[in-house]
């Protein structure tokens, strides 16, 4: 029999493959953002399931920390994308590779 702590951990690994395989084959700037959100949401929820199996604190304060990372991620990466596509018009990354070059 799994226990609950197994399954939310069997869950946080999807969610971090899919984040994953998001990163990974998306062009747009802004979908490889999201991906990266869901990676770190997943990584959070391991930390809440640790902490939840072996009944310790610890767990949802690295998910605090989690979270306040992630908003300064957002924030600092809406500001980019915004920038990005203020100079080049457009978010799709193989376009942008071309205008380095």
């Amino acid at each position: 029999m799994i226990d609950s702590a197994h399954m939310v951990l069997m869950v946080a690994t999807v969610l971090f493959a899919l984040g994953l395989v998001g990163v990974l084959t998306r062009k747009n700037v802004v979908f490889m953002l999201i991906s990266v959100e869901i990676m770190l949401n997943a990584a959070g929820l391991a930390f809440v399931a640790a902490g939840s199996k072996w009944q310790q604190p610890d767990g949802q304060v690295m998910f605090l920390f989690i979270l306040a990372m992630a908003a300064a991620e957002v924030s600092i990466g809406l500001a980019l994308v915004l920038q990005i596509y203020h100079q080049h018009k457009t978010l799709d990354v193989d376009r942008l590779k071309e205008l380095r070059d």
